[in-house]
């Protein structure tokens, strides 16, 4: 393996469209969602393990949830858990992660990836990400893998890039914010619009530059605390100064900015299972459409649906169609699939009317 890859594993969201599987204390990127044996923050890190040492993984999280990476990441340490004391966005964590890794090698390039994706050619997945790790070397550049849109999705920002390059990789014009479905269309029509993932890669050398450059009161704040990076005065550093960081996202604070980006059109099929619907989508189903994870079922007239329970209940549905039907402990969700980016103000709802221990 290249002892100069390096990893940073966004995993602090709560992903509570979800719900009522992932939760505040327990979100989503803890939970095997596929029903295949291994939580989704799990298949990630094993993802990235393939071609990036396990000690240059860094695990990027919400202090809450310290101990839930250790139990289900045992082969990483608590060093390379990284702990946000306060919610401030992906552009602090970011700048924060990075300086980290540069102090540790300063000839480092590294990806930022989320954890609760689902990628399932992992072969293809490390060509891209080691073509752009290539350019990265070489080059003062940003990089990030783009979907081939499937069709005109309004829940997921885009990138455009410059038409009329050969090259693999696509000089990008400007990232989009989620458009309507109209808009959609346009890019889909117009071939050179791909979806943001929200994977990137770049050297330390140049993010840092980049932050330097475009937020120069984050770069200066979080620079002070180089001396105490990686040893045992990190901590009390990052509690005392965490908090004073802008709340902005790294699409903001650098990707807008930056004249020097690339994308890549991944070669990988990719879900973001950002909804119930996102995983029935990608889950094996019967002759009936039916998606079962975990659930002994009878199913009677009963076709679309998404049924989810604990491992081994058993669960009878007759007459409904495209419905989620979650069971969970103090939590039966029976959900219009129609309704599903709903589900977030439901929870809302409970939390109102029930209390946060239903959240």
């Amino acid at each position: 393996m290249n002892n100069n890859y390096y990893a940073v594993l966004m995993a602090g969201g709560v992903g509570s469209r979800f719900w009522p599987v992932s939760t505040l204390e327990n979100p989503k990127q803890f939970h095997d969602m596929l029903g295949a044996g291994k939580t989704l923050i799990q298949k990630t890190f094993d993802r990235l393990n393939r071609f990036i040492p396990t000690e240059n993984i860094l695990i990027l999280t919400n202090e809450r949830y310290n101990d839930l990476v250790l139990e289900q990441l045992p082969q990483v340490t608590q060093e390379q858990v990284v702990l946000e004391p306060a919610m401030r966005n992906t552009a602090p964590c970011i700048l924060y992660a990075s300086l980290k890794i540069q102090k540790m090698n300063p000839n480092a390039v590294m990806i930022v990836a989320p954890s609760d994706h689902w990628i399932e050619d992992e072969q293809a997945f490390e060509d891209n990400v080691k073509a752009c790790f290539d350019k990265c070397e070489k080059e003062e550049v940003l990089c990030t893998l783009g979907i081939q849109p499937s069709f005109p999705n309004t829940g997921f920002g885009y990138i455009e890039f410059e038409k009329g390059s050969d090259a693999n990789l696509k000089k990008v014009s400007q990232f989009r914010e989620k458009p309507d479905y109209e808009t959609a269309k346009e890019f889909l029509a117009q071939g050179n619009f791909l979806w943001n993932a929200g994977i990137f890669m770049w050297s330390v050398k140049t993010i840092v530059n980049a932050f330097k450059a475009y937020q120069p009161e984050q770069y200066d704040l979080f620079q002070t605390g180089i001396s105490c990076y990686n040893t045992s005065e990190e901590t009390a550093f990052i509690a005392e100064n965490y908090p004073k960081a802008k709340d902005i996202s790294i699409d903001y604070a650098i990707l807008e900015n930056s004249q020097a980006i690339f994308t890549l059109p991944a070669t990988f099929d990719w879900n973001d299972l950002g909804t119930w619907g996102a995983l029935y989508d990608k889950l094996d189903k019967d002759e009936a459409k039916n998606a079962v994870v975990n659930s002994k079922t009878l199913l009677q007239d009963a076709k679309g649906n998404m049924i989810r329970s604990p491992k081994g209940k058993i669960v009878v549905v007759d007459g409904l169609e495209d419905y989620i039907i979650v069971d969970k402990e103090k939590v039966l969700l029976i959900f219009p699939k129609s309704k599903q980016q709903d589900i977030k103000l439901v929870l809302n709802k409970v939390k109102d009317k029930f209390g946060d221990e239903y959240a």
